[in-house]
């Protein structure tokens, strides 16, 4: 174990030199599960919300929107595409919580991080893992209600891996060490619970789309607020702790996963493209590739509050001017 978070090897990282993680934050996200945690609430039937006269996703958001070739395209096309959007969005969301934020808090419950302990934390993960579960859950049968109310199959498996995931995978196979592996997997859970809510926001404020998914999306969000205060609090007990390699190793995975996190999936839209045998959807996307559209425009606010606090802003290589940094979002 390392006794100088400036110092000594890096075959192990995080120390006890500030105790329990049991901070306000913690405690008070952990007491309160009880009445805020959507798991907990009755939800209303994702089923009876469904309208199929309104499209599945807000087209305002697709990269493409304003591009002749999509404004050309029938309804019915354009409404396949806005459906295999959310299919994916709901199959991304999936991947995120089963193979990245819930396997980060999985670490910290088995001590993978040392300083990173406590009573109050333990709960407020184990709770966190419920939350994430049931978030799999609903988005899982969101899917299938879609699938069945529009008379097509929109299998998942048709699709690639999201780019998230597959950065993640890649990233995490080139890692030589444990520790950088273990890193990268916490950094990637921080940044999905720090950004997600404003990307479901997107979603839950999109005027004229499915019902059901504005339910999903709002409930969804609601606990992401709790969230990414708890893998903000993670990050900034835990990065005092570790030697210089290591804090560098953080910084730089928090940065990857950010680059990850904010790019559009264009792999993904060119499958779905193929899959709606759009003509000419190939060159729409690398001309709207060319144009710079690059980041969906989410708030970022939470976790750009994070680097403050840690005073790592000047490393973070990162565009703030693609998104939006402001209070609409709060890190609470």
């Amino acid at each position: 174990m390392i006794t100088d978070p400036q110092e000594g090897s890096t075959g192990n990282f995080g120390t006890v030199l500030f105790d329990a993680v049991d901070n306000p934050v913690i405690q008070r996200l952990a007491l309160n599960w009880e009445k805020r945690a959507t798991v907990k609430r009755d939800d209303p039937d994702l089923l009876d919300l469904f309208d199929p006269e309104l499209p599945d996703y807000p087209d305002t958001i697709v990269p493409f929107k304003d591009h002749h070739t999509y404004q050309e395209l029938s309804s019915e096309q354009q409404g396949e595409i806005l459906s295999w959007a959310m299919i994916a969005l709901n199959r991304n969301t999936m991947f995120s919580e089963q193979r990245v934020v819930n396997p980060a808090f999985s670490l910290i419950l088995q001590g993978e991080f040392p300083g990173l302990w406590g009573e109050a934390l333990e709960i407020s993960l184990m709770q966190s893992m419920v939350d994430e579960q049931y978030h799999t859950l609903m988005h899982h049968m969101a899917s299938g209600i879609t699938r069945k109310r529009r008379g097509k199959p929109f299998k998942d498996s048709d699709l690639p891996l999201p780019y998230y995931s597959r950065v993640h995978m890649q990233l995490s196979a080139d890692a030589p060490e444990r520790w950088q592996r273990s890193l990268l997997t916490l950094s990637f859970a921080t940044i999905t619970e720090l950004c997600i809510g404003g990307y479901l926001e997107l979603i839950a404020k999109a005027p004229g789309i499915q019902p059901m998914n504005l339910a999903l999306a709002r409930l969804h969000r609601h606990d992401e607020v709790c969230h990414g205060s708890i893998n903000g609090e993670l990050v900034k007990v835990l990065y005092p702790q570790l030697n210089k390699e290591q804090q560098r190793f953080l910084v730089q995975a928090l940065c990857d996963a950010l680059e990850a996190y904010a790019a559009n999936d264009y792999g993904t839209w060119q499958t779905v493209m193929k899959l709606v045998g759009v003509k000419g959807g190939e060159e729409m996307l690398l001309d709207v590739q060319d144009a710079g559209h690059k980041a969906l425009l989410r708030d970022y606010s939470g976790l750009y509050r994070v680097f403050e606090d840690l005073d790592v802003l000047e490393q973070i290589e990162f565009d703030w001017s693609s998104v939006k940094v402001s209070g609409e979002i709060p890190y609470q």
